[in-house]
């Protein structure tokens, strides 16, 4: 495992993770905490400087040069804008990224009817919002989205929203699980489209059969794995149970 830097910015953390030189190309992940929803985004790069954009909640001016500064101090070439779902939170800094960088958004077509909804969302809520790119690079389950020497595959797992995906990387062993798992928890589903018989559905068929030792980085909190959330996470234990979530 690489080593990390942690850095302490404005309502979050950066977690920047690097390979040693004698380990083989890696990503290197970084982890920006945002907005009063203390959202993750990520930025995920190859070592060429290739990398993706992952749920970007960078809705301040502030948060939004954090991450940058950040970009353009590793000399990092933006090439997608990711939307794992798009709920309110995961998508306040689309617009200043598809803007910044010239990217287009990409996520399931599930998910329009959930963007649609974040402007009334963030007025409701009296959160500044700059509206979303619409969806046009459209993402389905099986699909890889490559950049640099990285390949995610993408899963499809609703249940949290309508049309959730996740971005797996199956040679190094790490997802991108949005609002899916999360250490000890899951994803709420009160929201609009939202299901927990679909969701733990999902984290059954698509999560826990991953290898035991991938890491899950999820959307809010801190990052897990596959092996700890089977062995002791309430949810899912109950899940296996039959007993009522």
């Amino acid at each position: 495992m690489g080593s990390r830097c942690i850095h302490n910015a404005r309502m979050g953390i950066l977690v920047l993770q690097q390979p040693k030189l004698s380990e083989p190309p890696m990503s290197s992940i970084a982890r920006f905490v945002f907005s009063a929803f203390h959202e993750n985004t990520y930025v995920v790069a190859d070592p060429s400087g290739a990398c993706a954009i992952i749920d970007p909640g960078c809705g301040e001016p502030a948060e939004q040069k954090t991450l940058a500064d950040y970009i353009e101090a590793h000399g990092l070439k933006p090439e997608w804008l990711l939307n794992t779902h798009c709920h309110i939170d995961h998508v306040l800094g689309n617009a200043f990224v598809a803007q910044r960088w010239g990217l287009e958004l990409a996520a399931h077509a599930g998910e329009r009817v959930v963007l649609e909804a974040a402007e009334p969302t963030a007025k409701a809520y009296g959160i500044p919002f700059t509206p979303s790119p619409r969806i046009t690079q459209v993402l389905e389950a099986g699909d890889t989205v490559r950049f640099g020497s990285i390949a995610l595959e993408v899963r499809f797992v609703p249940g949290h929203s309508p049309a959730h995906i996740v971005f797996h990387n199956a040679e190094e062993g790490y997802c991108l699980c949005g609002d899916t798992l999360f250490e000890g928890s899951i994803g709420r589903t009160d929201l609009p489209g939202g299901d927990t018989n679909t969701l733990m559905t999902s984290i059954t068929e698509q999560l826990l059969s991953l290898p035991p030792e991938t890491r899950l980085l999820p959307g809010h909190m801190g990052e897990t794995t596959v092996e700890r959330e089977a062995a002791n996470n309430p949810f899912v234990q109950a899940w296996k149970a039959g007993k009522p979530i």
